[in-house]
């Protein structure tokens, strides 16, 4: 464990620090996805940018194990909605690893099979301020700090002290989550501007999230 407080770092000082290093830099953004979102899309981009990553890889879990509630629609939607929404842009992608393996998801287990892959890439994980709180109650995440940076955006009434070595990002506050397309979704209302027009569609054409079913659960 790494004594260290984040906080945000200007670009400048980010590439600085981290310019030097003769590593590729590739951004994860991990999540159920249920849906994806514009937010999604704005947090990935400014995290890309501020740190000069090479591209960001978007991964949807299986079965989240820090959700109290592990409804979620099958992978599969997930996927295709992520697929349609990254269209266009040649720095996003999907990562599949946790849902071809299946089960809990586990950051620490895919960490690993991703380095024993790719040895040359530092990976840089996405999270939320409003997760540094509960780093301590991840999986060997002792183990985890060594094999990934952590990088934190910031939400608001969230702040980003923590004892683990975390990189605090900047980015616009977007108050849009999947619960609320969810919602939204159930009660006949409109979801137009809060995802990519081609998730909206599929959400229609495959009757999503309009039964309490797959509605609720999952937030984010």
């Amino acid at each position: 464990m790494v004594d260290k407080v984040a906080n945000v770092i200007e670009p400048e000082v980010l590439t600085e620090l981290f310019g030097a290093s003769p590593k590729r830099k590739i951004g994860i953004l991990g999540g159920t996805f249920n849906p994806p979102h514009l937010g999604h899309l704005i947090i990935a981009e400014q995290v890309r940018d501020q740190l000069d990553l090479e591209k960001i890889l978007f991964m949807p879990s299986a079965e989240p194990p820090h959700k109290k509630v592990k409804k979620t629609i099958d992978g599969t939607y997930r996927s295709a909605m992520l697929t349609e929404t990254l269209k266009g842009n040649d720095t996003f992608s999907i990562e599949d690893a946790e849902l071809k393996r299946g089960g809990k998801s586990y950051t620490y287990d895919t960490i690993v099979e991703l380095k024993q892959k790719n040895p040359e890439v530092d990976y840089y994980f996405i999270i939320g301020a409003d997760m540094v709180q509960d780093l301590k109650n991840w999986y060997k995440i002792d183990e985890l700090i060594k094999l990934v940076q952590f990088v934190a955006v910031n939400r608001p009434y969230y702040n980003l002290d923590t004892s683990y070595p975390v990189i605090g990002v900047d980015v616009p506050n977007i108050d849009i989550s999947s619960t609320l397309i969810r919602q939204k979704v159930k009660h006949g209302c409109s979801i137009r501007y809060l995802v990519p027009p081609a998730v909206e569609n599929y959400i229609e054409s495959k009757g999503l999230y309009k039964n309490e079913e797959n509605s609720d659960g999952i937030p984010e």
